[in-house]
């Protein structure tokens, strides 16, 4: 096991931490978030990693590599008498054909190896509605919390999802608190009967409760982004630490993708630094942060690094073999060729929702050829819906199961040109978030300007030709059924789109056959997404 990096003295100096004094509270805190299913271990672009790539060393995370992990920082920490808990910031289900098969069974019993302390609830929790959530909690060995989710009126939920967990650590009392991304409605299938509060109205109320009862260190578990997380560490007094998901960010002293050092520290409304952290995805990382509190409360360090789950990192022999049982069934599945890659089709999270991806751009390729006997005009695909690269080579269906995992079905529509421009600033209204809405296109080519604001960032749009897009006149549009009925933020489809017909093939089908048609497909960037500078 790699030794953790803690880069102390400069955090704590950066923080503008105090010296410690004698009744100091030591806490540590173990963490992952956003697994999205993955199972198995990973390649190097979070897709599934090859037989020939695992022998050679080249894979990460896996259930059974974070369950040693886990195992071995518990075993060193308590062997030091010092004080942890382990957190997940929620999104276990979607991803991997792990989740397609078992839906949220495998996760729940493979989260019930791993012993948990608390799991926050992810947007993607809801993605089979209320009942696959419900199922879920009530197979778990371990408290499932968010609380900024109204569920008095989903009998599913009702009473299941508390907010706040108390936990006693070393004689003493800790606070977990939890919320979750307004937008899941949005994001995700939640239901009628599911209502999402304010964030920042839930956790002040939740943490002055704590604080009345007596707890002085609070942690919030939540599951909204990095960025929402900075908000709510500056509005909300009281919360000590900020645990996170959703935006699948890498905070990190050490790795050079980092987007921001671990801990990332927000002033609250008395002034005090707030650590937030968050370990990227997919299991590729164990996060590791020791706190300490001083006898008021206060937080006077806060250091550590997430721990990369490399091969230097052994599997749990006992979870391997439990990961290969249930993956028996769906092998066969996976391992079959559907095409090759001339070159590595990029799928990232940060290109596809910031501009032009080349995934995005073979996905929409794949829409329009299958539709263009349908006379389809203009597709738009949301970035978020791509979940991984392709490396160069064979491409498996396990590949584009892993790329396209949502089982969304291919669907049409006629909408006006004037709603194609409206639909398009709904995919650059989020760009500073990095929103899952960003669109990916084919047939049209668009310009956006984000120093604008939201709602007029469109700054170009055409056809492909050339040749302007006339709003009176309709198109013929292809997308994915969850856009078509409101999702990500395209209630236009909903709202305007005419003669919709959501039940055409699963978008894995359609891209699988595109590739089978495409030997050695070539990537391509053609410019049909450009930002304005």
């Amino acid at each position: 096991m790699k030794q953790l990096m803690m880069g102390a003295s400069a955090l704590v100096l950066a923080a503008g931490f105090s010296a410690p004094a004698l009744a100091d509270y030591d806490l540590t805190i173990l963490h992952i978030n956003d697994l999205h299913s993955r199972i198995e271990p990973i390649n190097k672009y979070d897709s599934g990693c090859s037989e020939k790539s695992a022998a050679e060393g080249k894979c990460f995370g896996g259930i059974a590599r974070i369950k040693t992990a886990l195992d071995e920082r518990r075993a060193a920490l308590s062997g030091e008498g010092k004080n942890f808990v382990t957190l997940d910031a929620g999104d276990q289900f979607q991803g991997s054909l792990f989740y397609t098969t078992y839906k949220g069974k495998a996760a729940v019993e493979f989260m019930n190896m791993l012993d948990f302390d608390a799991m926050a609830v992810g947007n993607h929790e809801f993605d089979d509605g209320p009942a696959a959530l419900e199922k879920f909690i009530d197979a778990a060995d371990f408290p499932v919390i968010s609380g900024n989710i109204e569920v008095n009126n989903e009998p599913l939920l009702k009473g299941k999802v508390p907010g706040t967990l108390i936990l006693e650590k070393g004689g003493e009392k800790v606070g977990i608190v939890s919320a979750l991304a307004e937008d899941t409605d949005v994001t995700s299938s939640p239901g009628a009967g599911v209502r999402f509060i304010m964030a920042e109205d839930y956790l002040k109320g939740a943490v002055e409760a704590l604080e009345a009862a007596g707890v002085n260190k609070i942690i919030a578990l939540t599951h909204a982004g990095l960025t929402r997380d900075k908000q709510i560490a500056a509005a909300v007094p009281g919360i000590d630490v900020i645990v996170g998901g959703h935006s699948h960010t890498l905070l990190s002293n050490t790795q050079k993708r980092a987007k921001g050092p671990y801990p990332v520290l927000v002033k609250n409304p008395e002034g005090k630094d707030v650590p937030i952290v968050q370990a990227y995805a997919y299991g590729k990382f164990l996060g590791e942060i020791a706190v300490t509190w001083d006898d008021n409360g206060d937080v006077i360090k806060a250091v550590g690094e997430p721990i990369l789950l490399d091969s230097s990192v052994a599997e749990d022999e006992t979870m391997k073999a439990r990961v290969a049982e249930l993956a028996a069934p769906i092998q066969e599945l996976k391992a079959q060729v559907i095409g090759s890659a001339a070159e590595m089709i990029d799928g990232s999270r940060n290109t596809c929702r910031a501009g032009e991806c080349a995934m995005g751009n073979l996905v929409a390729d794949a829409i329009l050829d299958a539709t263009k006997d349908q006379g389809i005009e203009i597709v738009i695909q949301n970035g978020g819906g791509l979940r991984a690269s392709i490396d160069a080579g064979e491409v498996t269906m396990g590949e584009v199961l892993t790329v396209l995992p949502f089982q969304n079905t291919l669907a049409t529509f006629e909408m006006k040109g004037s709603h194609i421009k409206e639909a398009l600033e709904n995919g650059a209204s989020k760009l500073e978030e990095g929103a899952g809405r960003f669109a990916q296109v084919a047939g049209i080519k668009y310009s956006f300007d984000a120093s604008k604001p939201a709602g007029e960032r469109i700054v170009a749009l055409t056809m492909t030709d050339g040749s302007p897009i006339d709003p009176d006149k309709v198109y013929k549009v292809a997308t994915n059924n969850y856009m078509r009925g409101g999702g990500d933020g395209y209630k236009v489809f909903a709202e305007h789109g005419m003669n919709a017909y959501d039940y055409g093939p699963g978008l894995e089908i359609v891209l699988a056959d595109y590739l089978k048609a495409h030997k050695d497909y070539q990537p391509k960037l053609d410019g049909r997404v450009t930002a304005v500078k």
